[in-house]
């Protein structure tokens, strides 16, 4: 298989906190970054293939681009323990907020200031 490099950019602290555990276990940061794309482009592509928006859902819910409310009515679930679980069983982080709403979160507290 052949390999390309790139050039990207990451968090001081996760890069550190990646090169602990690639040395933990014995690997690469590189190694590390290659396995985990792999299985969210694998995970994203076999979901999409046998036609269902799980994954879908839970990975925009992830990076903050539907909230919890839009997330668990696509995946047909009440429960916000659920969807929380869903996005473990996933491997995909915690969600992020939404870039309008951490600008709502800033404008509100610089009223505050004002």
């Amino acid at each position: 298989m052949a390999t390309v490099n790139f050039t990207g950019a990451v968090d001081r602290e996760l890069l550190k906190r990646a090169k602990i555990i690639a040395a933990k276990t014995d690997t690469s940061v590189n190694a590390l970054f290659n396995a985990e794309l792999r299985y969210l482009v694998e995970t994203f592509e076999a979901a999409e293939t046998a036609g269902n928006q799980n994954y879908r859902a839970l990975l925009d819910f992830s990076l903050g681009r539907i909230d919890d409310r839009v997330a668990m009515a696509a995946l047909g679930i009440d429960s916000e323990e659920d969807l929380f679980l869903l996005l473990a069983q996933a491997r995909l982080p915690m969600p992020r907020l939404s870039a309008a709403i951490t600008q709502g979160m800033v404008d509100e507290l610089n009223a505050l200031a004002a």
